[in-house]
Formats: structure tokens, sequence, C-alpha cells
């Protein structure tokens, strides 16, 4: 893992310090004081102690930071109402990180040399930043390179066109931005849409929405980027007939095994799928685990 340029603190951390700043400022304030007669008096402020430092604000409170990347491109239908949903959430701050142009499959190669960067925008006209390169190289840029000023508390990627599910997930760009993210400590989370017409980004955006929501506390709960952190992926069939039957945590598959990853019956009853490409194919939307990148 690339060594990052520059101290990484937690939240947490980084509360505590502003906190102990504020009292700082008061504490000078509280030595001087007036009598009765309107005359100053001076006196001895009590010693500092650790324990200001040591102050952190209640779990689950504060500005929840998000970076917003892709491997489809900037300007990108999934993308953007991804960053929609995204900034919607209350006391929640939206950065996009993505590639200038369709990095789709490119997994999580990265490019040589020094990357060339450019004000962008989404479809929608979201302010962002695009990168001449790969998924993985604007989390290079963002942490490595002092991109973005502090790390964020999270990284979505997508929304994808097109499924990552079983053999699929280690070509996926989308999935490989999340692996650079969670190798740099930073937890992430990857969300694609399978393939149909129409494509439908909006269960997508709406699932990957509620998981922001209900690890919401657990992801302002601290940051170090010391030790590598989960990445999950979330895959979400576009159903032409039926509806998405509900989200389902499972494996990913090792391989296909036969399989037609693009066959989706999202009218099944079949139940206890085995892995992602089961419970995909029978109108499940999936979330698994995957391992960050080495």
């Amino acid at each position: 893992m690339p060594a990052m340029s520059r101290p990484s603190l937690s939240r947490s951390t980084r509360r505590a310090a502003a906190f102990a700043a504020a009292i700082a400022v008061l504490v000078p304030l509280a030595a001087c004081s007036s009598d009765e007669s309107g005359d100053a008096t001076t006196t001895t402020a009590d010693e500092p102690t650790n324990e200001v430092a040591e102050t952190t604000m209640p779990p689950g409170e504060g500005v929840l930071t998000i970076m917003v990347t892709n491997d489809d491109g900037v300007g990108a239908e999934g993308i953007d109402l991804l960053v929609q949903g995204l900034v919607a959430l209350p006391d929640t701050e939206v950065v996009v990180v993505a590639p200038a142009a369709n990095q789709s499959g490119s997994g999580g190669k990265t490019t040589e040399g020094e990357l060339v960067v450019a004000d962008a925008t989404t479809a929608s006209g979201v302010e962002a930043t695009s990168i001449e390169g790969f998924p993985a190289d604007t989390v290079i840029w963002a942490f490595d390179d002092g991109g973005l000023e502090e790390l964020p508390d999270l990284v979505v990627s997508g929304v994808n066109f097109g499924q990552n599910i079983g053999p699929f997930v280690e070509v996926s760009g989308t999935v490989g931005a999340a692996r650079a993210a969670g190798a740099r400590g930073v937890p992430a989370l990857a969300v694609s849409s399978g393939l149909a017409d129409p494509v439908d980004y909006a269960t997508a955006v709406d699932l990957a929405v509620q998981w922001v929501k209900d690890h919401r506390e657990e992801l302002l709960g601290g940051l170090t980027g010391d030790e590598p952190a989960e990445v999950w992926s979330i895959n979400v069939p576009s159903c032409t007939t039926g509806e998405v039957r509900g989200l389902v945590e499972v494996p990913t598959a090792a391989d296909a095994a036969g399989r037609d990853i693009n066959a989706v019956d999202c009218t099944s009853t079949a139940t206890d799928p085995a892995d992602d490409i089961a419970a995909f194919s029978t109108g499940f939307a999936t979330i698994d685990e995957v391992s960050p990148a080495a």
C-alpha cells in the first residue's frame, strides 16, 4: 500500500482537537474580571488538564464526508444520480473525483507518473474533479497526492452500468476504486446496477443511501488509515418484469459455473441463494464483502 503523503487523523481526534481549541480561547477570558467599581482585577487560571483533549462528540454526530467515484466516467448517469441521493442526506458532505472517461473493466489498474487533473461537473452540474486515468487513480490522487485535504469517512463507487458479480468482481473498475480506498484504511462501498433497458439506477441509489444511513454511526466512529478497511459491493438487478425482491448478503461466487449472469427472473420464488450469482439471477439485490487491494 502506498504511503500517505500526510498524517491521517481520526474524525474523533479532529473533533476533540477543535473542541480543545475552543476551550483554550475561553480560558484566558475567564482570567480577567472586574469588581463592582469597574476596575479590572486579575485572577490566576487553573492549570490545564488533559481531560479536554480527550473529549469527543457523541457517537453518530458530526458531518459525514463521502468521496464518490466510478468507472463509467464523471459524466455518466449512474454517478450523477448517486451524488444527488447522497447530497440529500443531512449533515453529509460529498466530493466527486472520477475518471474523465469510461474505464470499465480496468480493475485495480493505475497510471504511472503524474496524473492529469481537471475541473469537471456531473451530468446535472455538480462540481467534480476529473482524472485522466483509471478508477483506482482517483483514490491515489485524492489520498496519496493530497488532492483532498482530509481523508473522507467513506468512499462510494458507482452506480455502475452493469452488474459486478462472481468472477467479474476481479475486473471491475468500480470495485477496483473501492478496493484502493479500503487498502488505505477508508471504508468503501461499490454499487452496480444490472444490464437492462432501462437500467434501474434508482433502486441502486436507494439501497446505497440506506446503507449509508444504517452505518453512519460506525463510519463517524473513527478513522486512522493505519489498517485496511472493509469494502462492500452492492449489485441490483434491473427487473423488466416483477421487482427487486430485497437485499441479501451472500458470498461472491468463485466462478459462473456455466450460469448466465445476465439472466434475471425477478418473479422467481427461489429462496436461500448460495452466492451472488444465484441471488442476482432470482431477483435479489446482493451485498457482499470483498477484500481490499493488496
